[in-house]
């Protein structure tokens, strides 16, 4: 039975002593509002004088531990059982730390790139999914940014916070998503939320060197890290100058650049790329800083003068946007859609020019709306924006520390993962690959080996890690015919779950063919809280969809069995038609097949392949067509059966 909130008064404060000398503390994951992990052992450690006797209390328990000649201590809680709140105290010699408003039930480590950091206000129905975003007992912590060649022994801040309406906003979507689907199947149960994720990154900078250094791929890598954040931030610095100056000649002066929103300015000599895009996608890869687009669009007569809106999507990271050299907008934030109303007599008839700044803080930078959503509109009319516009880099980062995460490995498995261990908890949730994708035959290896550094490390043996497969994204128009990375890369992902206790939540059927971030994260956390129900907290149901199992060829037709068929086989079309299948001959080329339900198989055949050797299915970047369910709603994984040489087996980390 739980107690109130309010019986316990919010202490919540380090109350000290005021001395000369080194106090008693810490690390920042610890706080008030925490949820420590129920059912387990949990470590509690930090920094005192040398041989300081340091007591904890919680609850009954009372330990003590004395501090090295370091001054760090450590110590262990015996299992705890959900419930809360309660007050944990740490007494040392000089001064003492209270943390109020302690909860024990189940903590989950949410991590990966953007789409595990993608935010609950960024997502689908985030209005009403806000408002109603009323979990006391669902807690969240946001681990900052940070980089490091050397593992780390704190983190640079962070608090724990309350799902309310005021705070979920900010929650990782996966992560809330995930937790509110476990708390409707876990009453009472506490659950905590330690979100360590960064947008744009690389599995290999969540591995720890001596990890890195243990697979024989990637020791080249390893032996040419750099000694220290600045010297790769001046090399960095000196790329992108020179990368620049290729582009453009350098960098513009102020003066020029004050300019660049005027409807006379000439950028006949300016570059030109296809919008909407990510500008360090296509121009200048991992490019951070400030660029300008431009585009003039010819407005007719009866449109003129009237207040329409400019719409652009979401724009990474932050946008100004100037019409006839007006501003009529600006964003500091990646989630919120632009949409900025133009005010009344700024449109002329005829030839007008639009022009955004685009800054880009660090990972992905640019415009990720779908064509369609790229437009001017209003009274009933559109007019498309999507299609070339000029533009001009005005200015790039020279940040003192490194911005990119991704020059080398290890530095956020230093800075944002080992400061946090030994943090009890149950399990990982993991969104990511993306960035891997070019790399995706070496992520076979690379991404097991990042899942076993860190249980290795964590010390609570093979820890439950759930991941998330990419979702259909049309990231280079990959297929059968031309080869898919992305495909590559989520095989990868399926062939990981030969490690124990792993489990994945498919999503190929929920992702935007023209944006990478798909808003809805609603289901993404639900698949991933199913496979958690079931594997680790033993609840009886489907949690996986579809997976192949053996091909039998029978003349011109593949018979294809499958696991988790669970009831029967389904597909979401009106006609019971299956898409997304392909089938070859021994000439390696395939075809689009016809496929058929028949019980708890997948009959495949098409009529120019009489004698099939090899069947794909959901082969593609963009895979949003597949409908084989079971019928649990849950989505097949994509396959092959085929080992035929990929498009990214040369690919290596460097």
């Amino acid at each position: 039975m739980f107690r109130t909130f309010r019986q316990i008064p919010l202490i919540g404060l380090i109350l000290m002593t005021w001395a000369a000398w080194a106090d008693v503390r810490l690390p920042k994951v610890f706080g008030s509002h925490m949820v420590l992990q129920r059912q387990k052992p949990v470590p509690v450690w930090g920094w005192a004088d040398p041989n300081e006797k340091v007591t904890v209390l919680f609850g009954p328990q009372t330990k003590t531990a004395k501090a090295d000649k370091t001054g760090k201590w450590r110590l262990q809680l015996d299992p705890l059982e959900a419930g809360g709140p309660f007050v944990m105290t740490v007494r040392g010699r000089k001064n003492t730390v209270t943390f109020g408003d302690v909860l024990v039930g189940e903590v989950w480590v949410c991590s990966g790139q953007s789409n595990m950091e993608w935010t609950v206000k960024a997502s689908r129905d985030a209005a009403q999914e806000i408002s109603a975003a009323d979990y006391p007992q669902i807690r969240h912590f946001k681990v900052p940014h940070d980089l490091s060649l050397t593992p780390k022994d704190d983190i640079k801040g962070g608090e724990w916070k309350l799902c309310t309406p005021d705070n979920a906003g900010d929650f990782t979507a996966v992560g809330y998503f995930f937790a509110r689907e476990l708390q409707k199947n876990l009453p009472n149960v506490p659950i905590g939320l330690l979100n360590t994720s960064w947008g744009g990154t690389q599995s290999e900078s969540w591995t720890s060197r001596e990890a890195m250094e243990s697979f024989e791929e990637f020791k080249p890598a390893v032996a040419a890290m750099p000694k220290s954040l600045e010297d790769i931030a001046r090399q960095r610095q000196e790329q992108l100058l020179a990368q620049i100056t290729k582009v453009q000649g350098g960098v513009p002066a102020p003066d020029e650049v004050k300019q660049w929103s005027w409807t006379d300015f000439n950028d006949a000599a300016w570059p030109t790329m296809r919008l909407p895009e990510l500008f360090d996608r296509r121009a200048i890869p991992g490019f951070d800083g400030v660029v300008w687009f431009r585009r003039e669009v010819t407005v007719p007569d009866d449109l003129a003068g009237k207040e329409l809106v400019l719409n652009l999507g979401q724009v990474d990271d932050a946008d100004e946007t100037y019409l006839n050299g007006v501003k009529v907008g600006a964003t500091a934030e990646v989630g919120p859609t632009r949409a900025y109303t133009i005010p009344a007599g700024t449109l002329k008839p005829g030839r007008n020019v639009i022009a955004v700044r685009v800054e880009d803080t660090g990972g992905g930078g640019g415009f990720t709306a779908k064509d369609d959503q790229f437009k001017l509109a209003g009274f009933g009319k559109e007019i498309s924006l999507a299609g070339d516009w000029k533009y001009r880099i005005a200015d790039y980062s020279r940040n003192a520390a490194l911005v990119n995460p991704n020059l080398t490995g290890t530095i956020l498995y230093n800075a944002m993962v080992a400061p946090i261990i030994p943090y009890a908890m149950q399990g990982v949730i993991w969104y990511q690959g993306e960035t891997n994708a070019g790399r995706a035959h070496q992520y076979r290896k690379a991404f097991p080996l990042m899942i076993n550094d860190w249980r290795s490390r964590w010390g609570q043996g093979d820890f439950p890690f759930l991941f998330v497969q990419l979702a259909s994204f049309n990231a280079g128009n990959g297929n059968s015919a031309k080869g898919s990375s992305w495909a590559e890369l989520r095989e990868a992902q399926t062939m990981t779950l030969t490690l124990p206790n792993t489990g994945m939540a498919v999503t190929s059927d929920i992702g935007e063919p023209n944006d990478i971030h798909p808003k809805n994260k609603q289901d993404v956390g639900k698949r991933l809280a199913l496979n958690a129900l079931k594997t680790v907290y033993g609840q009886n149901l489907d949690y996986s969809g579809p997976v192949f199992k053996s091909m039998q060829i029978n003349g011109n037709k593949a018979l294809l069995t499958f696991d988790h068929v669970g009831s029967w086989l389904m597909s979401t079309d009106k006609y019971g038609y299956l898409k997304g299948f392909e089938v070859a001959g021994a000439d390696q080329q395939f075809h689009w097949a016809k496929a058929e339900i028949q019980g708890d198989k997948v009959v495949v055949y098409a009529n120019t392949v009489t004698t099939p050797v090899a069947v794909r299915y959901g082969w593609a970047d963009d895979n949003g067509e597949v409908n084989l369910y079971n019928q649990a709603g849950l989505p097949a994984v994509p396959f092959r059966t085929d080992t035929w040489k990929g498009i990214t087996e040369a690919a290596r980390f460097k």
